[in-house]
């Protein structure tokens, strides 16, 4: 078994075939590979890794240096896909394989956060990974927004199509990227994807000059569905001159489909919206996405409550080791585990993939023990709640 990264043109004959095979409609028709060319541009900085028996491909794994928010804090994250086998070469360690030469390559390089999306779940816990929300999805008629053609609302709306709109965009993903924890964006050799295509509307909330909410989106058909990719807005009156314009829609389509936050809650944006919100978890098919701490010095400097606790790493290939996790100056310190006074402290023995949770905010130190991801005794869980308090991340970037 040889594992080595491959040349850009290399991914038309090597890795896209696999991918094709796990994600997409098989066999793969030959038109197909023409438009695996023309998105080569887009693969251009992602790092692919293959092993290869006797010549022939038989796995492959690629990572997207991508950028995340972690508590106001944006850090290099390594957004890892494109996980696929050979049919006749699963089960054989491979992906385990791959992706701990890929994910130590990235680390090397400074990513020190990491997020995909698991063909399974527990696949990736093992890794170290931890369950991140998953975006909403609210389905509704126009008609049930009319009350809002009413409304006096601060600003306007610009509209127009997302290739012409593209820094418009860009500017304002940027800002929600230093802004939202959890939010992850491409590197921009991805991104101008968007504007390439051109496929999309784009509707943007403007206050006095400034960019306040964003949604692009496209009609199937008259009479049929305005689909909408991610509502961001940053107040209700930015979202409600989003929905105001969708309002004017009513007899052009049936329904709007939008992807929405987690804390987003379209039940209460109007009396009487009669609306559909799911959040749709399936295996295969859809999943929830999964992140996970590559470098303790992600949480350096992190803003925190007074908490002061040790934490012993146990199980994996990245963490390890005791370390005295002392928010007492508002700022997260990281020091060794025999720093003056840690023996003094409450203890807890974590995962990767606990201290993971604990750190994205997204489980609370008895979930984590009821998880099997540590073991936290009463007083450690007290610290680390201050330490780490539940958060709701909002990864955003789909890949």
């Amino acid at each position: 078994m040889i594992i080595r990264r491959l040349a850009a043109e290399e991914r038309l004959t090597h890795s896209f075939p696999l991918q094709a095979y796990a994600f997409e409609p098989s066999p793969m028709v030959a038109s197909r590979v023409d438009e695996y060319r023309a998105y080569l541009p887009y693969n251009a900085g992602n790092r692919t890794l293959v092993v290869e028996e006797d010549g022939i491909t038989t796995a492959a794994v690629s990572a997207i240096p991508m950028r995340q928010n972690l508590h106001g804090h944006v850090l290099p994250m390594a957004g890892v896909a494109g996980v696929a086998t050979h049919p006749l070469a699963r089960r054989r360690g491979h992906v385990r394989a791959l992706l701990h030469q890929l994910l130590d390559e990235m680390r090397a390089e400074g990513h020190s956060l990491t997020a995909l999306y698991p063909f399974r779940a527990s696949f990736y816990e093992r890794f170290g990974y931890v369950g991140l929300p998953a975006r909403r999805t609210a389905v509704f008629s126009p008609a049930d927004l009319a009350p809002l053609l009413q409304a006096e609302l601060p600003g306007e709306v610009g509209w127009e199509r997302v290739g012409a709109g593209y820094q418009t965009w860009r500017a304002y993903i940027e800002r929600c990227l230093h802004e939202r924890h959890g939010f992850a964006v491409f590197p921009d050799f991805r991104t101008v994807g968007l504007r390439d295509r051109d496929d999309r509307w784009l509707l943007t909330a403007v206050r006095d000059g400034e960019t306040v909410g964003a949604v692009t989106y496209r009609i199937d058909d008259h009479g049929g569905e305005l689909i909408a990719d991610d509502l961001l807005a940053d107040d209700p009156y930015a979202r409600a001159s989003l929905l105001q314009f969708f309002a004017r829609h009513v007899d052009q389509v049936e329904r709007i489909r939008l992807h929405l936050p987690a804390n987003e809650l379209p039940e209460l944006w109007l009396t009487d919206l009669a609306v559909h919100v799911e959040a749709r978890v399936s295996r295969p098919g859809s999943s929830a996405p999964m992140a996970r701490l590559l470098s303790l010095g992600a949480l350096a400097g992190l803003p925190t409550g007074a908490g002061r606790v040790t934490v012993e790493l146990v199980g994996d290939r990245w963490l390890g080791g005791t370390h005295l996790l002392d928010g007492t100056t508002g700022r997260l310190d990281v020091l060794p585990g025999d720093s003056a006074g840690a023996g003094t402290v409450p203890t807890a023995t974590l995962t990767a993939a606990g201290l993971s949770a604990l750190a994205y905010g997204v489980l609370d130190p008895a979930e984590v023990v009821i998880r099997g991801l540590g073991e936290v005794p009463t007083d450690a869980a007290t610290e680390l709640r201050r330490l780490f308090p539940r958060a709701l991340p909002y990864l955003f970037a789909d890949f």
